[in-house]
């Protein structure tokens, strides 16, 4: 993806785990399910990001933990919609009134890491899969303790005392949060005086004292503008009092704006919900049969106050996102069981449109309907992506769709992004043999492509409670070396926005979907053993 695109949700070695069955004594050898581990990449903005892989493999998970449905076990999920300032997130405060600890936290975390990469590297090929493991925990630990201070501290870090910037910066962030509450209220009230006005209540007691606590709310408004600026100044003027120690400007360049989803408080994350939006799977079980089209539209409207419960202008507004939908005005009053698969599949889409979201999750929106109707709504989707400046994380089965409608794709399995890259990349020059053989088994009538190999992967995935050590395909995979049983691959750029994570992803790939280069006698001996000659897979 070119550098011109800008970032809007960054995300860094998320995991996900769901614990099964009862721990141990003092919570000891408590089982879990690892549905996502160690998950990286960017989603820019305007982009559509497909996601594929077999069923179970922790894809609808990753898109609700993006969205902290789930709470996520470990990582950090950056969102740039809005910026700190904006949301004033209580963690922020806390990393500043601690910023010593933080400081003194992040170096001994980077000691350590230091310290496992070395043993690894001087051990080289021989490293056990205990001391990678150990090596890879310590990055880790590395890096969330990087996410929890130096991307808020920024070049801050390289003090001493480090407490005295971060108590300016400590200031700004008052004055952010009181700034905040006082928009939120007069925001909730207009939403309140547009209620009362509507009934016919404008001029009542409530009414009245409700304006006139917007107007004394609005009076304070410059002046804590004004002190936020002020307090900005003194931070700028901060950083150029300490940008002559050595390692400032390198600490500075660390320095994240972004907001950390995963540390949100539910009161912070509910801001954000009509930022990030989610279409699930079966549209008849999202909508409450008890709503009509008008009321589950509207519901996010006053949840969030945008507009008034009831109120004319609402209906007009929601009328108007029906008709974006394909949905026709007389629908308005009627209940999810009078509509079909797509329509009702639309309500859902002008449900999520209405509050104006950046980012929206597609959850296998369209694998429940016929061809016809699938045609629709994904053209739909494209229509309203380029008229709303929307983003997706589309999410499907469909090999076929997912290449149709995204600008990337990544390719999940067992909870690991496998390979990440454009969409012609991962279709005309797969790197990962598990991309390779996904698409292998795309059925088709091009006569042109019944010449190409086939590769059937044998046996079944790993259990996601016990995985294997090192890669996690290598128990199915026809390419698998010693390497890939003792070493995890990381995810890395192997071509210029195209990442893989595998051991040996310099191999191309022939018409016929044969390999075009030799990786020697010994994993030819293995693969054919394992998984049938290699010259026939």
């Amino acid at each position: 993806m070119p550098d011109t695109k800008k970032k809007l949700i960054t995300i860094t070695n998320l995991k996900k785990y769901f614990p099964v069955g009862k721990p141990g004594l003092f919570g000891k050898n408590q089982r879990f399910v690892r549905a996502n581990e160690d998950i990286s990449l960017d989603i820019y903005e305007g982009e559509t990001l497909g996601l594929v892989g077999e069923s179970g493999c922790g894809k609808s998970t990753f898109g609700r933990v993006i969205l902290q449905l789930y709470p996520q076990t470990a990582g950090s999920s950056m969102y740039y919609g809005r910026t700190l300032e904006d949301v004033a997130p209580r963690y922020m405060g806390y990393t500043l009134k601690n910023a010593g600890k933080m400081r003194s936290r992040y170096f001994d975390a980077q000691k350590k890491a230091a310290e496992a990469v070395s043993k690894c590297e001087a051990e080289g090929d021989n490293a056990s899969y205990e001391l990678n493991l150990a090596r890879d925990e310590a990055l880790f630990a590395a890096e969330n303790a990087l996410n929890n201070s130096a991307k808020l501290l920024g070049g801050f870090m390289a003090c001493e005392n480090i407490d005295e910037p971060a108590a300016v910066m400590l200031k700004l962030y008052n004055a952010s949060v009181e700034l905040f509450d006082v928009k939120e209220k007069i925001s909730l009230l207009d939403v309140r005086i547009g209620e009362l006005e509507e009934s016919g209540r404008g001029s009542s007691k409530t009414a009245e004292k409700h304006r006139a606590t917007v107007a004394e709310l609005s009076s304070r408004l410059p002046e804590l503008e004004e002190k936020c600026r002020v307090y900005t100044d003194d931070v700028a003027a901060e950083k150029e009092k300490y940008r002559h120690l050595p390692d400032f400007d390198k600490y500075e360049a660390l320095r994240d704006d972004g907001i950390d989803l995963s540390r949100l408080t539910y009161n912070e994350i509910r801001h954000l919900r009509k930022d990030l939006q989610i279409i699930f799977q079966d549209p008849y079980s999202s909508l409450n049969p008890r709503l009509t089209v008008g009321q589950s539209i509207e519901e996010g409207l006053v949840t969030h106050n945008m507009y008034p419960r009831r109120a004319e202008r609402t209906k007009q507004y929601i009328l108007d996102v029906m008709d974006r939908c394909g949905l026709q005005d007389y629908m308005l009053h009627r209940f999810p069981h009078q509509f079909s698969g797509g329509q009702r599949q639309r309500i859902c889409i002008a449900r999520t449109l209405a509050v104006q979201p950046k980012f929206v999750i597609c959850d296998e929106c369209v694998s429940a309907l016929d061809v016809s109707i699938q045609s629709q709504i994904i053209n739909l989707l494209l229509e309203l992506k380029e008229k709303n400046k929307l983003t997706y994380l589309f999410i499907s089965h469909d090999l076929s769709v997912v290449k149709y409608i995204s600008d990337r794709i990544g390719v999940m399995y067992l909870g690991n992004i496998v390979e990440l890259s454009d969409k012609k990349d991962i279709f005309d020059d797969p790197r990962h043999p598990y991309t390779v053989a996904l698409l292998s088994s795309i059925p088709t009538t091009d006569p042109d492509s019944a010449g190409k190999a086939r590769i059937i992967l044998e046996g079944n995935i790993p259990s996601p409670i016990n995985p294997p050590s090192g890669c996690k395909f290598h128990t199915r995979c026809f390419m698998a070396t010693e390497k890939c049983k003792r070493v995890v691959p990381r995810l890395e750029e192997i071509e210029p926005n195209h990442f893989v994570a595998c051991h040996y992803p310099e191999r191309k790939i022939g018409e016929n979907g044969e390999y075009l280069i030799d990786l020697g006698d010994k994993l030819r001996k293995d693969s054919s053993k394992s998984y049938g000659n290699l010259e026939e897979a």
